[in-house]
């Protein structure tokens, strides 16, 4: 493959050898010899391996061990060719950045302001590169801090999604060839190459095919409305469902599988395809907290949330969806960590009930899909029942705006108008040449327009609708999370069987406002659990990563009470995020990676890693019967975790559950809707997803999205 005329073959390489430094190639040596390796001596060999011997079930030989050290990452062509894609993937605007970063380090100037070294950085050893890149993660200026923040990522979660040495000492297979459920025949809409407009009417167009979206099509097609449901995303029938590293691009949003906030302190997951987030998550379904609806209603001033018919509409959505309270709950060794280390402690926890029939059990894949169609989100439930209802469907359909026509000085909507995009010949959607696929402009006149793009996108399609309300885009929240790897004596396979199935509760109220964390155990596919290993140089990395099998990784999650923001990026109109965590926020979520140390130690855990930086693992050998929370290292080294601080600059966070930058409102002065969803001072528009949320909810918000569109779909119907 031909390098990309706007990326030439020395910024690439530039780009290789300082991704290769985030998982060095390793040789046991006394003397250096060649500066393509990092050295170790024979003796640091044998003690590394000794404790990787004695700490793991099934230990590597020792050749075996050798060569998992020894292999460099830009040395896999399928390493190489996923970079390729990530960087191709890039718009414009970051690729020129990247390029300009790169193209200043290779210049002795550059090299010098950028690393302190006169020598460019391409022609520095691994050894020095690898230095390089911790002085980055330190750095007091921000653009080094991010920069060595982003190629630590993107090095070590694509090599955990590509080593074939990684996989097979650690015995994960990618694809398990489970039995696939069935494909479901949406009849999507296509259209022929001509220059003219689509034009196309309907009583109901709904934006985005999520939790939102899909409980508005099922709710209104069935009540005998002519609904069009339309979305940017294309669906992936369950066995096609990608594996591995296609997963997070041809799923989630943005251009690599995942978006940034603008301080690059976030890691965002957010769903992008037929389905939404409902496709995508990890099929917790809890509903809101009764003090959550209280709050809404009282303090908000929304009465609906504190009424019998929102209560009536998360029951039906319970039902439909599958969440059964008597299920029998299969837990995985990190679940009974929490329940099991939460009642030692005297503190409380619970199941989590989730939107999956009996036998579900594709553990952490779900995350990516679910292949056995199981798990019961959007595009396996409601949609296929919209469907079934007569609705009709579009994927591939960007929507530029909605139309409006003027009513008396107000604004009514009439409909959308966007831009549909075909797979190719061979159904490819993701990185296709323009002309390999067919391209319309579509035109829908309806009586009624949802839109349920998703908090992310749906403010910015008003924005691009010309409404001028100052609340658009604002009240952003992200539900931050910062997670602990605990590391143990079994041997776990934390890929397998339900991600999520216990929740820790004991924290989520410290300030009698519902703010604080909830603990939660996380997926353990490579590139989430590989994420979550601490970064302190390539040989302290690889060692960690070998113990994956006998690895957990645990989150805790607050409802955060300061926000941010949304705004469209001037070049391409993605999504820019301005949202950094505040103090306030940062030290409850630290009071929830403490209650983890405690819990994990408390359950026998030998090696604590948390995504604090500047602070060293905990090692114990102590047995589970002999521990107590008063052992004098383990005591020493909390104190030295509560002590952290949490900062935007050098640490990570992650965010599965954005909310709120449509909030709903009594006033246009402060939100966006009302307590039907109706947008302040428009006709006929409405908004039905998690952007409504008037606060961040505090718990998974499903079951909350599902059950406002509910409401919102039923207030619809009866007024037409």
């Amino acid at each position: 493959m031909e390098l990309d005329k706007d990326f030439p073959r020395p910024q690439w390489h530039a780009l290789l050898s300082l991704l290769d430094a985030t998982v060095p190639p390793i040789l046991v040596s006394d003397s250096t010899t060649h500066d393509d390796y990092l050295y170790i001596s024979q003796e640091e060999f044998d003690r590394h391996y000794y404790d990787i011997r004695r700490r793991l079930k099934h230990p590597p030989s020792k050749t075996a061990y050798q060569e998992y050290l020894a292999a460099r990452p830009s040395d896999n062509p399928t390493f190489v060719k996923c970079i390729r894609k990530t960087i191709g993937a890039l718009s414009p605007g970051p690729r020129m950045q990247l390029y300009r970063a790169l193209s200043l380090m290779m210049t002795r100037l550059g090299s010098l302001i950028s690393t302190g070294y006169f020598t460019p950085f391409n022609r520095q050893s691994v050894t020095v590169r690898e230095a390089i890149l911790r002085s980055w993660r330190s750095s007091w200026l921000f653009i080094w801090t991010m920069l060595g923040r982003t190629f630590v990522q993107l090095g070590t979660m694509t090599w955990s999604q590509t080593d074939p040495l990684f996989h097979g000492l650690s015995d994960y297979v990618a694809d398990p060839h489970s039995e696939p459920g069935p494909t479901i025949d949406f009849n999507f809409m296509n259209f022929d190459a001509t220059p003219e407009p689509i034009h196309t009417e309907t009583d109901i167009v709904i934006v985005g095919s999520g939790c939102g979206g899909g409980v508005c099509a099922k709710v209104l097609a069935e009540a005998g409305h002519r609904v069009l449901v339309v979305d940017k995303g294309y669906y992936m029938p369950p066995n096609q469902l990608p594996v591995g590293a296609d997963s997070t691009e041809l799923l989630f949003e943005g251009e690599s599988g995942g978006l940034s906030t603008v301080d690059g302190s976030f890691v965002i997951a957010a769903g992008s395809c037929w389905g939404g987030g409902g496709t995508v998550n990890w099929a917790v379904s809890l509903p809101p907290p009764d003090w959550l609806r209280k709050q809404w209603a009282e303090e908000k001033g929304l009465k609906f949330f504190s009424t019998s018919d929102f209560q009536n509409s998360i029951d039906r959505v319970c039902d439909f969806v599958g969440v059964d309270e008597t299920r029998v709950m299969q837990h995985t060794h990190a679940n009974r960590v929490l329940i099991e280390g939460s009642k030692k402690l005297g503190w409380s926890a619970k199941t989590c009930l989730a939107n999956a029939a009996p036998g579900h059990n594709c553990g952490s894949r779900c995350g990516g899909g679910c292949r056995q169609s199981k798990k019961q989100g959007p595009a396996v439930s409601w949609l296929p029942a919209a469907v079934k209802a007569g609705a009709r469907c579009i994927e591939g359909f960007e929507v530029s705006k909605v139309l409006f026509e003027d009513n008396g000085g107000s604004k009514k909507a009439v409909g959308i108008i966007g831009k549909w995009t075909s797979r190719d010949k061979n159904g490819n959607f993701k990185s296709v040449p323009k002309s390999e696929v067919r391209q319309r402009q579509v035109h829908v006149r309806a009586k009624k327009v949802i839109i349920a793009g998703g908090t992310l996108n749906t403010p910015l399609i008003l924005l691009r609708s010309n409404l001028k309300n100052p609340n658009i885009g604002k009240n952003l929240h992200l539900h931050p999370a910062n997670s602990i790897s605990a590391v143990f004596d079994e041997d776990i396979r934390g890929w397998e069987g339900d991600i999520i199935s216990s929740v820790v509760t004991e924290f989520e109220d410290l300030d009698g406002k519902g703010h604080g964390p909830r603990i939660e155990t996380t997926s353990m596919l490579p590139p989430a659990a590989i994420f979550q290993i601490p970064w302190h140089g390539g040989l302290q990395f690889k060692l960690d990563a070998l113990k994956y099998r006998h690895m957990n990784c645990f989150m805790a999650l607050i409802r955060d009470r300061d926000s941010g923001r949304v705004t469209p990026n001037p070049d391409d109109g993605s999504p820019v995020i301005a949202y950094t965590t505040s103090s306030f926020d940062r030290a409850n979520l630290m009071v929830g990676l403490v209650a983890i140390a405690k819990i994990c130690y408390m359950q026998g855990a030998v090696e604590l890693l948390p995504m604090v930086s500047g602070l060293p693992c905990y090692r114990s050998e102590l047995p589970v019967h002999e521990r107590t929370l008063d052992d004098a290292d383990f005591a020493e080294w909390l104190n030295r975790l509560e002590a952290a601080d949490l900062s935007s600059s050098s640490d990570t966070f992650g965010s599965a559950h954005q909310m709120g930058t449509c909030c709903m409102s009594t006033s246009p002065t402060t939100g966006v809707v009302n307590e039907d969803g109706k947008v302040w001072d428009t006709e006929n528009l409405y908004v039905a997803d998690a952007s409504v949320f008037p606060s961040g909810s505090g718990v998974n918000p499903m079951i909350t999205v599902m059950a406002i569109a509910d409401h919102i779909a039923r207030g619809i119907s009866k007024q037409m």
